[in-house]
């Protein structure tokens, strides 16, 4: 895909991957671009860089809101 993202981070996998929600258990297919945001956003929150989150949050809300309701939400 070549959608903007919503700040800089690496892009490692090269097809889409399954992934699941850490409390549910729920999973969903991600592109390879939304695993990099998600990644970065699940990061962030470790250490407390809540501006990276936001950002993430409202790119997952506008470009994958399924996921984001299962991953995110």
């Amino acid at each position: 895909m070549n959608r903007p993202l919503p700040f800089k981070c690496e892009i490692y996998d090269t097809e889409p991957q399954f992934v699941s929600n850490p409390f549910t258990g729920e999973k969903c297919l991600l592109a390879p671009d939304s695993i990099a945001v998600y990644d970065t956003i699940k990061g962030s929150e470790l250490i407390e860089d809540y501006e990276t989150v936001r950002k993430g949050l409202d790119w997952f809300m506008d470009n994958e809101p399924k996921a984001y309701m299962i991953l995110l939400d």
